[in-house]
């Protein structure tokens, strides 16, 4: 049998589980509370101007993944399977982070809430995924996307920053600076 945590030690551990679940909340709640307002409120296809033609509000479902991309009439339930895989990887990548990472932990929060809030809508619909944000200029537009597509990508950009300055950190150290924090 092990000794419980110290509190030194749960305290140690609390940045980067505070991060990671405040950014999880925060996304994913968020997600869920804007495409429910989505459906309620838009209609199929029909833009909706907030800042001019800059910023639409345009409705729409996503059966694929990013940028629409399909495996054809099984995509919901092949994308929903590698949701799953992803969250078990992000969750052990949390798991292996330093106890102060509140940065990659935040940044996990958010990819985690992403792959949630999308998989909840393949789960729950066959019409897939609902996207709604619509950026751009004139006929030329972004894809459609959603809240939680947004935590993906913040959240990539933030990790990959994480792992790039730990890989510096550790660089560093092998050529004989000190050891990394």
């Amino acid at each position: 049998m092990t000794a419980p945590p110290s509190p030194r030690s749960l305290e140690a551990r609390a940045p980067k589980s505070i991060a990671y679940w405040v950014m999880l909340t925060i996304f994913l709640v968020t997600d869920v509370i804007t495409k429910q307002i989505a459906e309620r409120t838009l209609l199929l296809h029909q833009p909706r101007p907030v800042i001019g033609e800059w910023v639409q509000f345009t409705l729409a479902y996503n059966r694929g993944a990013a940028f629409s991309m399909h495996v054809g009439d099984a995509s919901r339930w092949v994308f929903s399977i590698i949701a799953v895989v992803v969250l078990f990887m992000l969750w052990r990548m949390l798991r292996e982070t330093a106890p102060g990472d509140g940065l990659r932990g935040a940044a996990l929060g958010m990819v985690s809430a992403g792959a949630v809030g999308n998989l909840l809508d393949r789960l729950r619909s066959e019409r897939g995924v609902v996207d709604f944000l619509d950026l751009g200029v004139g006929s030329w537009r972004f894809y459609t996307f959603n809240v939680a597509d947004a935590g993906v990508t913040i959240g990539a950009v933030l990790l990959a920053w994480s792992l790039f300055q730990e890989g510096r950190r550790l660089k560093k150290h092998d050529d004989g600076g000190p050891p990394p924090a």
